[in-house]
């Protein structure tokens, strides 16, 4: 993965975890350190890569400014899904014996959701098994459950963790 990449997944995920989905330019900038934590950034930032990383993700549409006075950015909706992907996408190693099962009930008038749930599901590696029933073996259930939240479809959608699943008589 080339460093223009990483950045740009670095700095979605770091906006992704913090509380309001912000941070301000100088703040990342001066204590980078901090978001370490959060992906794959082991070395300072230079003022110019991050500026034009930055850059970059606000001409896809996966950032906006805050706050234009203090250089504060902020995740657009599909920033937010693009760091779902991404930290849905990171490599813990080996599978831990845990399914992590999705399931959902999502009323017709709130179609638009269902099928960004579905699609999102097919794009992050779920497995379809039933009509609303999807599963895998990625170790996801705190970004899914915040992604469920965030689009507010939490009534309707069950998220289960187990590692005892299987057909009777297998």
């Amino acid at each position: 993965m080339g460093t223009k990449k990483s950045l740009t997944n670095f700095i979605l995920l770091v906006l992704e975890k913090t509380v309001d989905s912000s941070v301000r330019f100088d703040h990342f900038i001066n204590n980078s350190y901090l978001y370490a934590h959060y992906g794959w950034w082991d070395r300072p930032l230079k003022k110019t890569e991050l500026a034009r990383a930055l850059k970059r993700l606000r001409e896809r549409g996966l950032i906006d400014f805050m706050d234009n006075d203090q250089l504060a950015y902020k995740l657009t909706d599909q920033g937010r899904q693009k760091a779902v992907w991404q930290s849905l996408n990171i490599e813990d190693g080996q599978w831990d014996g845990r399914w992590r099962l999705v399931i959902f009930d999502i009323p017709e008038k709130r179609k638009q959701a269902r099928n960004l749930l579905r699609r999102s599901l097919k794009k992050w590696g779920f497995v379809h098994w039933q009509k609303s029933v999807w599963a895998t073996k990625k170790n996801c259930t705190k970004p899914l459950r915040k992604f469920i939240k965030d689009v507010g479809i939490e009534d309707w959608v069950m998220v289960i963790e187990s590692d005892n699943i299987g057909n009777i008589g297998r």
